[in-house]
């Protein structure tokens, strides 16, 4: 059914070739990620992450078995730190996890370090034997600010997994339909493909609701306001700075990720809560000492918010 709409999708010029758009994509209601991971992570292999990251990608990797390897977040800028994952690459890691923009802290990585990262695949790849795929975690790709350009993955490293989930780039957060696309590049693609929608049939989905499939038919044309979340994120961020608040300006998604005053987020959250100001610590996003905030609000509660935040950060200093 939507399937055949979305090629009116902005990215469609990227991984709809014409004619081919039934055979490439898993149109489904779940995270599909969680589908790629449950498909890819075998007993005892690695799936590689790049902190911070999304928790949920530690559940979906270890429920079958796997192991979730994590490479220490870059602080200065949370952009791939090469080295690192050189050094946790193996011959049982079988994919490294790529979201961008990240959630949670907004960064758009860079295409030349996309590049470097897809020389260094392929040679593991061709090392030990079997492809090491990227999956490429793609919901926040529209939402993005200053220029930033989200880079394509396929283009530059065929084995990549592209996984979308339209609840973002529609502004509905919890309302789940999304694709899987997997190029005819990529090592056993039909294979490949036919595995991820057997992995999502294990986790208890079979078909999209036809309901969702209707409404992305009619929809898929519209963009999100990003003004509005460009406007947010512009208001918190330079308050934050002016209270002396640390944090790397994100360049895309609706999140900002910022440096715990003190250093130990989860106090700093126990103490904005009862200031009635919810904040996410960053611990079981891998970084811990920092938290996560979301502008996903009203331009209003963003304003509010702004005394608490001077508050909590004079209470730190004092």
């Amino acid at each position: 059914m939507a399937v055949w709409y979305l090629s009116e999708h902005p990215t469609s010029r990227h991984l709809l070739p014409q004619g081919r758009c039934t055979s490439h994509l898993l149109l489904t209601r779940l995270r599909i990620e969680g589908s790629g991971l449950a498909l890819l992570a075998e007993e005892d292999s690695e799936i590689m992450v790049v902190a911070p990251f999304f928790p949920e990608y530690r559940p979906f990797t270890e429920s079958n078995g796997g192991h979730l390897v994590v490479v220490p977040a870059d602080t200065d800028a949370f952009q791939i730190d090469l080295d690192q994952v050189e050094r946790r690459l193996t011959p049982r890691t079988q994919a490294i996890i790529i979201n961008s923009p990240n959630n949670p802290s907004g960064a758009v990585y860079g295409r030349e370090t996309l590049c470097r990262l897809g020389r260094l695949l392929e040679q593991r790849s061709a090392e030990y034997g079997h492809p090491i795929y990227i999956i490429a975690d793609e919901p926040y790709r529209e939402l993005v600010y200053d220029g930033a350009e989200v880079t394509f993955i396929p283009k530059l490293y065929a084995n990549t997994i592209v996984c979308y989930s339209y609840s973002k780039s529609m502004s509905l957060p919890g309302e789940r339909i999304g694709y899987a696309c997997v190029t005819d590049e990529a090592e056993d693609s039909h294979e490949l493909l036919l595995a991820i929608s057997g992995a999502s049939r294990s986790m208890g989905h079979v078909c999209a609701p036809s309901t969702m499939q209707q409404m992305l038919a009619r929809c898929v044309k519209l963009r999100p306001d990003v003004e509005a979340y460009d406007r947010n994120r512009r208001t918190l961020y330079d308050a934050l700075a002016e209270y002396g608040y640390k944090c790397v300006k994100p360049k895309g998604a609706f999140y900002l990720f910022v440096e715990a005053p003190g250093g130990d987020a989860k106090e700093f959250a126990a103490r904005a809560m009862r200031k009635d100001l919810l904040v996410v610590p960053g611990n079981d996003f891998g970084c811990p000492g920092h938290f996560r905030l979301s502008t996903c609000v009203s331009h209003d509660m963003i304003k509010r918010s702004l005394p608490i935040f001077r508050e909590l950060a004079e209470e730190m200093q004092a």
